[in-house]
């Protein structure tokens, strides 16, 4: 007898049901039951931004959400952003720009920096714009912007310049 889904969610373009443990965080479900672990698990506190994924558009941190709470939305994984043989802009310069050390907040990062430079497009203030009709923002901007996201590694100059060449290069 099969159960009733709790929640459809389309995860990398591709439909899901999910029918387990209402309790369940968004995160478990993507890692556990998908097998999507490109998505990592860092403080489980919604403090890191290990864990941050697109969902309908927006950064979140797919720790503190339960999977049941995405019935009907769209949700994107670093999975979704880009393959080894096929990366996003975002992912290469990463790479270009040694974006990372030890790679485990990347994915969050790469996840963020792509639903932030949309935010960018769409005119989206944060808490440090000082001209939201600037042709750029500053490093400042980028790095509060980004500031969900922590790095142990201390990899942000590299990131911050990985994601000004991405800016750059779609302007």
């Amino acid at each position: 007898m099969s159960q009733t889904p709790l929640a459809r969610l389309v995860v990398n373009g591709e439909a899901h049901e999910f029918t387990g443990d209402p309790r369940r965080t968004l995160l478990d479900f993507l890692r556990h039951d998908l097998a999507l672990c490109g998505t990592k698990k860092g403080c489980d506190h919604g403090q890191c931004g290990a864990c941050t994924v697109i969902v309908d558009g927006r950064r979140i941190n797919s720790c503190l959400s339960l999977a049941v709470m995405h019935d009907g939305s769209d949700i994107t994984t670093i999975e979704g952003l880009g393959q080894p043989d096929s990366l996003s802009p975002l992912q290469r310069a990463f790479l270009d720009h040694d974006g990372f050390q030890c790679g485990y907040c990347t994915p969050g990062q790469i996840c963020s920096a792509t639903a932030m430079i949309q935010e960018l497009r769409e005119g989206w203030p944060s808490f440090v714009s000082g001209d939201l009709t600037a042709p750029r923002p500053s490093d400042e901007e980028l790095r509060e912007r980004m500031s969900g996201n922590l790095c142990r590694c201390g990899a942000y100059s590299n990131i911050i310049a990985a994601i000004r060449e991405t800016m750059e290069a779609e302007a």
